[in-house]
């Protein structure tokens, strides 16, 4: 029996793929679970119509990214953090605060985008990934500076 995948089913197929199933598994397993349907003509018509909403939603989907990507890439992005006497940060840069950094400059990332492997614990350059979907990449460089620097400059 023939059956169209309505979601992931793991040994079997992906979503919306076309499958050859034995009838047994198709109607005690795979159509009770609602994880897919019979693969009649009109279902097919309908999964024709699904994938290209789908094609349609990734392109929009992949511009976006794009455009996101080529915003982000080598983007300045400052941080200033209270330091000691010695230089040494009262607190280290990790991803979540590259991400309110990035929010408050109107960017929408993820944590699990950002790729830094340790915490920031020192005043410098760094350079940071930002890996986005399709496979697009970006990178920033996060200037953390002190507090201190920061108001000689002002005076």
């Amino acid at each position: 029996m023939k059956v169209i995948l309505l979601q992931e089913v793991e040994g079997l197929g992906k979503k919306y793929e076309v499958k050859e199933v034995k009838n047994g598994h198709a109607r005690n397993f795979l159509l009770p679970q609602k994880l897919a349907r019979a693969a009649t003509k009109p279902a097919l018509k309908w999964l024709a119509d699904q994938k290209e909403v789908i094609d349609k939603e990734i392109e929009e989907d992949l511009k976006k990214e794009q455009k996101l990507a080529s915003e982000l890439d080598g983007l300045e992005l400052n941080i200033i953090v209270k330091v000691g006497d010695e230089g040494q940060l009262f607190e280290s840069i990790n991803a979540q605060k590259i991400i309110d950094a990035l929010k408050g400059m109107k960017f929408e990332v993820k944590k699990s985008q950002i790729k830094l492997d340790n915490p920031i614990k020192e005043t410098g350059e760094f350079p940071v990934s930002i890996t986005l979907s399709h496979n697009l990449e970006a990178e920033i460089k996060v200037i953390v500076s002190s507090e201190k620097a920061e108001e000689k400059i002002e005076e």
